[in-house]
């Protein structure tokens, strides 16, 4: 059954525009390093709107087994690098804020269309499937204005609310190729996703 979002208007009109935000909301699939962080808040349920997020232009949103929703900001190397930042984070309004080894999550596993992502191994590429480089995952839709180097950026929208982009349709090597490519303009969590899981959800 066909899925396809159609957020734009016959005059094609980004029907979206009142809620993409220049703030960056980023759904993790996975923890990667360096993983110390500090949670800023613990929710059932994410923010409808992203002016939730007072004074804070980039968080990370882990999905976790136990039905929370942690948001973290910052990337420490160290736990006293964190520790020195607490104050800061705080004195924007976090009063609860704290420390977090974001390695310790245990993540919900999320299942996309079928395809789990972060587990696609990327070493066994089918070459009789079509691929898409997704860039990034975000909460609520950004400006495409973000994806500077990237041409032709797709929207979709899955099952679970959050906002995937990708770019390309590649088989067999050149899925890999286009990968590293994209890799190397600064996208470095950027990875492979079938295209055909996703065609149902874009957004038109």
């Amino acid at each position: 059954m066909l899925l396809t979002f159609c957020f734009v208007t016959a005059q094609g009109s980004d029907k979206l525009a009142k809620l993409r935000s220049s703030k960056k909301i980023i759904s993790m699939e996975t923890s990667s390093a360096p993983y110390y962080a500090i949670q800023i808040v613990a929710l059932r349920e994410a923010p409808t709107n992203p002016s939730f997020f007072k004074d804070i232009d980039e968080a990370r949103e882990y999905e976790c087994t136990d039905g929370f929703l942690r948001f973290c900001v910052g990337s420490y190397n160290t736990k006293e690098e964190a520790l020195a930042d607490v104050d800061r984070i705080k004195g924007l309004g976090y009063d609860q804020a704290f420390v977090v080894n974001t390695s310790e999550f245990a993540l919900s596993n999320r299942e996309i269309s079928g395809s789990n992502s972060k587990n696609f191994d990327s070493s066994k590429i089918d070459p009789n499937k079509t691929y898409t480089v997704q860039v990034s995952a975000f909460r609520y839709p950004v400006y495409l204005t973000f994806f500077k180097g990237l041409e032709n950026v797709m929207e979709f929208r899955l099952n679970d609310k959050i906002f995937r982009y990708t770019v390309g349709s590649y088989r067999g090597s050149q899925a890999l190729r286009e990968l590293e490519t994209i890799r190397s303009k600064g996208f470095r969590d950027a990875h492979l996703v079938e295209l055909e899981k996703y065609l149902p959800y874009k957004i038109e």
